[in-house]
């Protein structure tokens, strides 16, 4: 059955991954497995209850991505007070701070995309 202009709507907001197809779609689910798949760590990909089901699959990706935020939050954080005893240069603190901040805003994002998946998975 073909996509209409309003699902397309729905669906594709600015967050939901390139790499998904369209709720839908034809094999639009294996897609969205797939990318999620992608989103874990490789051991993942040998549990059997993650990989053939979806839902499952998005709920643990979003855990795991929550988690990141939180690892990088505190590195982000505590980089000030901590780096300067371990030997790091000012320089090279500043340059940390900075790739720590665009790297919570990317997760911060994958989890969005995350979210919309799962809950399209859900319906």
């Amino acid at each position: 059955m073909p996509q209409t202009a309003q699902t397309a709507r729905i669906t594709l907001s600015p967050d939901w991954p390139h790499q998904v197809k369209a709720p839908g779609t034809h094999d639009w689910e294996r897609s969205a497995a797939r990318w999620l798949r992608d989103l874990l760590p490789a051991r993942y990909s040998g549990y059997s209850t993650l990989t053939r089901h979806p839902v499952l699959l998005a709920r643990h990706a979003q855990l795991q991505v929550q988690h990141e935020i939180r690892a990088v939050r505190v590195a982000l954080h505590t980089s000030r007070q901590e780096l300067p005893a371990l030997g790091v240069a000012e320089a090279v603190i500043e340059n940390a701070i900075r790739m720590y901040a665009v790297e919570v805003e990317q997760l911060n994002r994958l989890a969005r995309g995350i979210r919309l998946v799962g809950e399209a998975l859900q319906r």
